[in-house]
């Protein structure tokens, strides 16, 4: 099976250049301005952009157990639409991911049925340790720890199982922070105040910047303490960036970030408009922070961009504020909110290629993916920067048939995603699903 790809605009390792690639079987062959080879596919890339595919290390794609929302064919597929060819499930599903008979359960399910390549973390509690031990680095991402609860019962608070998990799990860890007693008080006193009257603008104030500090800083402390190999996830306000470094390369640090989309995109005005549809866990806050937080991306602080893509169904999200699930769907469209910001000057192609493929597969150390090289597998996206995609219904392929951004028109989209040599999206259409492959990490400790 060969592909090539002539005169594409490559973007990958920090540069942008016209040449061609060449795709044999799952791999990317040769990389050349000419490439002299008879192949069965020849794609013209004039005029569009040649990405690596996205990674993208923290998704909810409720299977098992919360199918009605979702599940990983449905989500998958969704995430190749929208550029994205690798991702990383979280363990929050029924039953959780907390025993590795469980947790091979989800890579079983992916396996027949997934567009994208996976990963799956293995979950934390406060009485599993011994399970989570027998985790292998080799092939699984991590470790996931709620030091907040959030959708699901998965909240680690006992302080002596908190210790021994940064003690002695050598796998990367990746933490939930938000302060419980925080969030705990804040509802007692708001439910208190205004009962019936909450709605969706109280979100940020009852999980405030305050409940992500004190945790956040919590988790740094230990990993600092342990040297254990931490990965916060979804910052959401500036008094936690300066927990970051960034004096050192991506590849030498013990402590790295996430930020997401959604905290990026939104602010806490749009609740006025959007209320439960943009409720989510850590909580969309005000202007300021999606502001300092684009800095810290740039600057580095920040590593990585992610989507945090959790669906509810519409009637869920409709349900009163107090009732209503957090979480919102963005695995399709990540790409497309990163283009807007593009468009708008306020960061290069190379760097959305840099925070979204490349940060990923370093941080995490996934073996050969995340850029456009030869000898690497060939998951590769093409994009038109210039066209024009207005998100509606008939474009949605989220099985819970919603989103945030529903009627805004974005400047730039996704015309074809292959993984690893499979095209399995076209202008609209889905092809092979199954093409992806469990991801492969080489770890040192």
């Amino acid at each position: 099976m060969k592909t090539i790809f002539r005169n594409a605009q490559v973007i990958t390792d920090g540069i942008t250049k016209e040449t061609d690639v060449l795709v044999v079987n799952d791999r990317i062959e040769k990389i050349a301005p000419v490439i002299d080879a008879q192949a069965a596919d020849e794609v013209d890339c004039e005029g569009f952009w040649l990405m690596p595919g996205i990674i993208d290390d923290q998704v909810h794609f409720r299977e098992p157990g919360l199918t009605h929302k979702a599940n990983i064919h449905t989500e998958s597929r969704a995430a190749v639409a929208g550029g994205t060819t690798t991702f990383f499930e979280m363990p929050n599903t029924k039953p959780a991911a907390l025993t590795q008979e469980l947790l091979q359960d989800k890579y079983d399910i992916a396996n027949e049925s997934s567009f994208a390549n996976y990963s799956f973390f293995m979950g934390a509690s406060n009485d599993n340790l011994e399970e989570v031990l027998k985790t292998s680095s080799k092939d699984v991402c991590g470790v996931k720890i709620f030091m907040g609860s959030s959708t699901g019962k998965m909240l680690v608070d006992n302080r002596t199982a908190l210790e021994s998990l940064f003690k002695k799990v050598p796998l990367l860890i990746a933490t939930h922070c938000e302060d419980e007693e925080t969030i705990k008080q804040n509802i007692e006193f708001y439910t208190k105040e205004f009962g019936d009257q909450l709605d969706a603008s109280y979100h940020p104030i009852i999980r405030n910047a305050t409940g992500c500090l004190l945790s956040s800083s919590l988790a740094v402390d230990l990993a600092k303490r342990y040297n254990t190999r931490l990965h916060i996830l979804h910052i959401s306000t500036q008094d936690e960036i300066d927990l970051f470094t960034n004096d050192i390369p991506l590849t030498e640090k013990r402590i790295t970030s996430e930020v997401c989309v959604h905290h990026l995109y939104f602010d806490s005005d749009q609740y006025r408009e959007l209320g439960n549809k943009i409720k989510c866990n850590p909580a969309i806050k005000e202007k300021s922070n999606k502001e300092a937080l684009f800095q810290a991306l740039l600057d580095d602080r920040l590593d990585i961009i992610a989507t945090d893509h959790a669906p509810h169904t519409a009637e869920e999200k409709s349900k009163p504020f107090m009732q209503a699930p957090s979480g919102l769907p963005l695995v399709q469209h990540s790409l497309n909110i990163m283009l807007d910001f593009y468009h708008k000057g306020m960061i290069s192609k190379e760097r959305i290629i840099e925070k979204m493929c490349h940060a990923p597969a370093e941080c995490f150390h996934v073996e050969k993916r995340g850029y456009i090289r030869e000898g690497y597998y060939a998951d590769i996206v093409l994009v038109d920067p210039n066209q024009n995609y207005t998100i509606d219904k008939s474009n949605i392929a989220y099985k819970c048939g919603w989103s945030p951004l529903e009627g805004k028109t974005f400047k730039g989209s996704v015309q074809a995603t292959y993984v690893n040599g499979h095209k399995v999206f076209e202008n609209g259409k889905f092809f092979e699903h199954g093409k992806g492959q469990r991801c492969s990490f080489d770890v040192v400790v």
